[in-house]
């Protein structure tokens, strides 16, 4: 029996394990391909050409069944075969949609939904342990704009795509694939560079001359939706634990089986100080006490029971109530009555951050975890991820191992590839393929093969020497360098930046897989040169070059043709060594998978020894098998309301005793590719956890919020009613600078909204609001950390982003700015949202979803500041309609309004801003040599107040130092005027006070220490304006930096 042996960094002892066949069962079962198996459960996992070109045969739709939302499932396998063709049509459908738009117009350039890349040629074939993959080169032209791809989702590890011919484009020739690695190295050169995996090995065409159309759809969730998939297939042929619950809908829930074996259980990890005696175990079945121990609070407690000796518990956790803190108490207690024999205790999330965020709460406690599963960012994490776990574990043999023996078959089988491939090497790329390959193959005859060789030895050109090849005489001045005609560098603006810092995050470690790191992806790669093809222009049929062929002296066709005809026999050559190639390519990807099954058996050893292994739930299905050969039989999800059915539903291994689902229905959904299958009839969005509570099973809800002050807790009561209640810890939030007693603010405009060239919808006048405001909070020293900018839209995103890089006040500053749909399970002191939805009849959209509503109200501490349409947003909705009627309530203190209210603490004075906003900071702490006027209103009378006055002492400097300090309090003006925050009529007027220059003047001037206080703002550029382009500078500096004589005052209209 062959074995496997593995060695990192320090050597220790050497460790033989057996090898866990049940891996190898998991993945190539003794199982019959056809038989009692209908046609889902032996699907391959890529779709086929035929699922993405669909027919042309009118009315032929697509049959769906529809889901079971409100009643049980008749049977286990309508459930699951329902959900697996839910999930495939997701997968497929963007891809098919993106494809009949290319095939109706082959020359259309990108749009928001579809990527389309043009000048797609074959350069390599990438030899890697994970597969045989294609290497391509492409171009971006329809993009029309430069592609950031350290910032851009676009040809992500595991994204399906679909090429055609050029001259077909989709008409009738189709084949997928998936990306297989995408280093940005390689996405970085003229042209780009991606390596991918095709659906079959049948599809592999490696002609480095043919040209290819490529279209990628750019929503999506092809990567997790597969190993879905191939799991349902699964479970299918497997027992189904829970089923009575999950789709017969039974309430009646009892104890896990090994609950129920050995009830008493230990309670001293949640006994910090209490009045039971935390020496003596009690039965949590019989005896469950009835206080609260440590920290925990009633509604955390009696979750707490439901989640221990209940084999489904459902905890419902709304925003603030502590989900994690009372899911870790409950791991706390099962980690600490685990038998040393027990097997480990799974967890998962949606995302790798929420994991991390939960690992690292658990790591404080249990110091024996593994974290499972692409490449996380902690480095704490890190150590416990199986690589770095391998890199101590020393000599590793497993007995009957699959690894060692597929990687030598792999090696040899590339060495086979390679060979078969030579011809089309860089090292014969100037030159014709050989005669004699075109004769081992049939394509010349020998009679053919023996012209051209007599020819070429009784004609000796003297530019080719005396063993040349004898086509190469044949083809003297027929040939040439194919060029693909390739253009670069189009002159493009830079696109925006497609994703936000979190979802970039999680792009990133989710692409890590299973392994270490992409650079390791390669193991051989074969470069593939285009070579030589035809200089003649002639079109010559197949059917002419054909009956030429059939001439036993080639010589008699015409050196105007036989380019082509060159042409025409290497690409028949390369159809002959393609079926050959096609065959071994198969054995190769076998070996692949034999390969990854090997990984699995080395992984267990590392597992097996494990308390509690931490993955996504992508990850609960994609190493579905190597999880199940642990037989694990706790199984814990964190925000299980965010995630599909269908990964779940996997979730259950035939040894899974007990199912913990935590999360909050009345928050986000997961999410669908295909916004068709969200809701009525097919349900896909809607997670086991929200089902199984509109159908009223038996649940706990967590009541006691930590993270609200109430007058922002209040906004979310048409979602959670008076079950939701305060912990008396948010009464002693601190109230935010600049905005005195408001918490919340409801910022009023009928400003209308617009679309931006990917037709998300924007709004200019409520992102520069945002901005602006941004910056007030930032001058009035609140941490830039401690502020998040929401929206529904990422268009408004990245509106706001390019506005804050322009305004001088946040331009440096690091705030994250967000849409609404990546920030649940986040929180910051202080939120600004920004609705965008303002116009008469057009609805509002995402805004109208009470789910994304609950998320976006209950993100803030103390601090919560919405900008948007009120009434705009209450005629479509009526939870929005809730929300500003419980914002006006108090007619004398309302938090609503057209003006948003600033508060001087210092001076006590409260400004309302109607369209702008001013300096950030208090007016009183900057006094420049002009005068500025801004309209506000005070208790209902508007009055016009000075905010700016240049009357202030300079007994206390020199001249030099009076000049200086003008000089810098001018640019402070500049700098202030150009980022928006002062607007206006601007006049010039008479020199200041007594006629003279401030600095002549002892009593005229500018207080320089409070201007101090104030910090320093860089100048802006001499001779600029420093608002509208109509207007005149308010003041500036020469060509030397120095003031200039004329001083200006203005009445600012705000």
């Amino acid at each position: 029996m062959a074995s496997f042996r593995f060695k990192y960094g320090r050597s220790s002892n050497e460790r033989v394990k057996p090898v866990n066949l049940d891996i190898r069962q998991y993945y190539n079962p003794d199982l019959p391909v056809y038989g009692p198996w209908k046609l889902w459960q032996t699907q391959p996992e890529l779709p086929s050409a035929k699922e993405i070109l669909g027919t042309d045969v009118p009315g032929d739709v697509v049959s769906l069944p529809t889901n079971r939302i409100w009643e049980p499932w008749v049977s286990k396998e309508k459930y699951l075969e329902t959900h697996y063709a839910l999930i495939r049509e997701d997968s497929v459908t963007p891809l098919r949609n993106a494809v009949g738009q290319v095939r109706a117009d082959p020359f259309m350039n990108d749009t928001a939904d579809i990527s389309i890349y043009e000048k797609v040629f074959i350069t390599g074939v990438t030899l890697a342990r994970a597969g045989f993959a294609l290497h391509i080169q492409f171009s971006t032209r329809r993009a029309g704009k430069n592609i950031a791809w350290s910032y851009s989702n676009r040809l992500n590890p595991g994204t399906l795509i679909a090429l055609s011919p050029k001259e077909n484009a989709f008409s009738s020739k189709c084949v997928v694939a998936v990306v297989a690695c995408r280093l940005l190295e390689g996405v970085e050169k003229d042209p780009p560079e991606v390596d991918i995996f095709l659906a079959s090995p049948n599809d592999i065409d490696f002609d480095p001359q043919q040209e290819w159309i490529m279209v990628e759809a750019r929503a999506g969730y092809f990567e997790a939706n597969r190993h879905t998939l191939t799991a349902l297939q699964k479970l299918s042929k497997e027992s189904f634990p829970l089923n009575e619950h999950i789709c017969s809908l039974a309430r009646d829930i009892d104890a896990p089986e090994y609950i129920n074996a050995a009830p008493r259980m230990d309670f001293a990890p949640l006994s910090e100080s209490s009045a039971f005696d935390i020496t003596e175990k009690y039965d949590i079945l019989e005896q469950w006490p009835s206080h609260p121990m440590g920290k925990l609070d009633a509604s955390q407690w009696t979750a707490l029971n439901r989640m221990l000796t209940k084999r489904l518990a459902i905890i419902q956790g709304p925003p603030g109530t502590g989900k994690s803190f009372t899911s870790i108490a409950a791991l706390k207690m099962m980690l600490a009555n685990k038998g040393p024999n027990d097997p480990p205790i799974i967890i998962a999330a949606q995302t790798n951050h929420a994991l991390d965020q939960l690992i690292k709460h658990i790591s404080v406690f249990e110091k024996n975890f593994v974290r499972l599963g692409g490449r996380t960012n902690d480095p704490d994490i890190r150590k416990r991820t199986p690589y770095e776990i391998r890199q101590n574990y020393g000599l590793l043999t497993i007995e009957g191992g699959l690894m060692d023996p597929m990687k030598k078959k792999q090696n040899k089988i590339a060495t086979e590839i390679e060979k078969l491939l030579e011809p089309f090497s860089r090292s014969n790329s100037d030159q014709p393929i050989p005669a004699s390959l075109f004769l081992e193959y049939g394509i010349l005859s020998k009679e053919q093969f023996q012209s051209l060789e007599e020819v070429a030895l009784n004609w000796q050109q003297p530019n080719l020497p005396a063993d040349a090849d004898p086509l190469r005489a044949w083809l003297t001045g027929c040939m040439q360098p194919f060029d693909s005609k390739y253009i670069g560098g189009f002159g493009f603006a830079n696109d925006d930046i497609d994703l936000e810092y979190e979802q970039l995050k999680e792009i990133e470690v989710e692409r890590g897989g299973y392994e270490d790191d992409w650079s390791t992806f390669r193991t051989r790669f074969f470069h593939l040169s285009p070579g030589l093809c035809g200089s003649g222009t002639a079109e010559i049929s197949r059917a002419t070059i054909e009956r030429w062929l059939k001439e036993k002296h080639l010589y008699n066709i015409h050196p105007n043709c036989r380019g082509s005809v060159y042409g025409y026999m290497r690409r028949e050559l390369i159809k002959i060594l393609g079926e050959q190639l096609h065959a071994i390519a198969q054995v190769y990807k076998d070996c692949s998978a034999n390969f990854q099954t090997g990984r699995f058996e080395r992984d267990y050893c590392i597992l097996q020894k494990a308390n509690i292994i931490g993955m996504t739930t992508t990850g609960l299905s994609k190493y579905r098998g190597l999880v199940s050969s642990l037989n694990p039989r706790v199984i814990l999800i964190e925000e299980a309301a965010q995630v599909l059915e269908a990964p779940v539903a996997v979730a259950c291994l035939p040894s899974l005793q007990h199912l913990i689902l935590v999360g909050d229905h009345l928050q986000l959904r997961g999410q669908c590719a295909d916004h068709e299958l969200r809701g009525r009839p097919f349900y896909l969005d809607v997670s086991m956890f929200e089902r199984l509570m509109v159908n009223e099973m038996p649940y706990a809800m967590l009541q006691k919020q930590r993270r609200m002050v109430p007058e922002i807790r209040k906004l979310v009561a048409p979602v959670y009613g008076n079950l939701l209640h305060d912990h008396p810890s948010v009464y002693h939030h601190p109230f935010v600078p600049g905005m005195g007693d408001k918490r919340s603010f409801f910022f009023d405009h009928p400003s209308h909204e617009s679309s931006d060239s990917l037709s998300s919808k924007v709004n200019d006048f409520e992102a520069s609001m945002v901005v602006n405001f941004l910056a007030y909070l930032v001058m009035n020293k609140v941490p830039a950390s401690s502020i998040t900018v929401l929206t529904f839209y990422n268009g408004q995103r990245k509106l706001i982003m390019r506005k804050k890089g322009q305004n001088p006040n946040v331009a440096q500053t690091y705030v994250n700015i967000l849409t609404v749909d990546s920030y649940q399970g986040e929180e910051n002191d202080i939120v600004i949202l920004s609705l965008v939805r303002s116009n008469h009849h057009r609805g509002i959209g995402f805004l109208q979803q009470d789910n994304r509503i609950c998320v976006a109200l209950s993100r803030a501490k103390y601090g919560l500041y919405i900008f948007g349409n009120a009434q705009c947003v209450s005629k479509y909705s009526d939870f929005w309609h809730s929300v500003t009627n419980l914002m006006t309530e108090d007619p004398q203190d309302p938090r609503l309004g057209s003006a948003l209210p600033l508060f001087c603490e210092r001076h006590n004075e409260e400004t309302l801003i109607r369209t702008s906003l001013a300096t950030g900071i208090c007016h009183a702490d900057i006094r420049v040599p002009v005068n500025a006027m801004v309209l506000s209103t005070t208790g209902g009378k508007e009055t016009k107040t000075q905010i700016f006055d240049g009357g202030s002492d300079w007994d206390d400097i020199g001249e030099e130092e009076e000049r200086d300090a003008m000089i810098e309090s001018v640019r402070r003006w500049q700098a202030l005027a150009q980022g928006g925050a002062i607007q206006g009529d601007y006049h010039r007027a008479q020199p200041h006070g007594n006629g003279k220059r401030p600095w002549d003047d002892e009593g005229k001037g500018m207080e320089i220490d409070e201007y101090r206080r104030a910090g320093h703002v860089d100048a802006t550029p001499a001779e600029q304006n420093i608002a509208d382009p109509d207007q005149v500078s308010l003041i500036d500096l020469d060509d030397d930096g120095d003031l200039k004589a004329e001083v200006l005052t203005t009445e600012v209209h705000v």
